[in-house]
């Protein structure tokens, strides 16, 4: 399976740290957002990874390099000067990811779900990793009837998921959308499953959310797998 990880956003949130820095390359223990995210997904045993990149790109390019410090072939997925939010993203980066369900990952939260869980799935349209409400989403986001995700707001989407791309695929190129309406959609159908990860999870959202993490994590978050 490949992965996507959703790196191009401004980080409008966490400005100014994010004037000169792109989000994922901000550090929590000396690690970079982005460099757990691929160190977790290649010890999971995903090899072919794409980034997408918008707001100061060329920093996660040179970052990144030729994606042999993890052994994995890394490919950018460029969205130009206008990031195409989240659904916009998926539906660019689809040539590079291929007809077959992908695992995509946020490339502005922590995370200790163990992406190797994923690898093996293939949704009828997604799967979507469920977290505990946090204090800045408390009314939660999805639900889940056993397996089968519901719109009723129970727990927070985590950023993680496996999507095929026949959600996004019929999409306009280079239109800026949320996936949010086609996950809903599907999950009316009946189309998407689901599950709740009781473990940690950080949404590196603004910059009392990043020195939350720092505090929190002391530094010490081990990659998974």
């Amino acid at each position: 399976m490949k992965a996507l990880i959703l790196a191009a956003g401004y980080g409008e949130r966490l400005r100014p740290l994010t004037l000169r820095t792109p989000k994922p390359l901000l550090e929590v223990g000396e690690v970079s957002l982005l460099e757990r995210h691929l160190t977790n997904l290649v010890n999971a045993g995903v090899r072919s990874i794409v980034v997408n990149v918008s707001w100061l790109g060329d920093q996660i390019a040179d970052f990144i390099g030729d994606g042999s410090r993890w052994n994995a072939s890394i490919r950018l997925s460029r969205e130009g000067d206008t990031p195409l939010e989240t659904g916009g993203g998926m539906r660019h980066a689809l040539p590079l990811l291929g007809p077959e369900p992908f695992l995509v990952v946020n490339g502005d939260i922590i995370c200790d779900f163990p992406f190797a869980r994923l690898t093996k799935l293939k949704p009828t349209d997604c799967h979507l990793v469920l977290v505990d409400n946090p204090a800045h989403n408390p009314a939660g986001d999805f639900g889940l009837a056993g397996e089968q995700l519901t719109n009723e707001p129970t727990w927070t989407y985590s950023g993680i998921g496996v999507f095929h791309p026949r959600l996004i695929g019929n999409e306009p190129k280079q239109t800026a959308f949320s996936v949010v309406p086609a996950i809903r959609a599907a999950a009316d159908a009946g189309r998407a499953t689901g599950e709740h990860h009781a473990g940690q999870w950080l949404d590196i959202g603004t910059p009392e959310r990043l020195e939350d993490a720092r505090t929190l994590l002391a530094g010490d978050l081990p990659c998974t797998t």
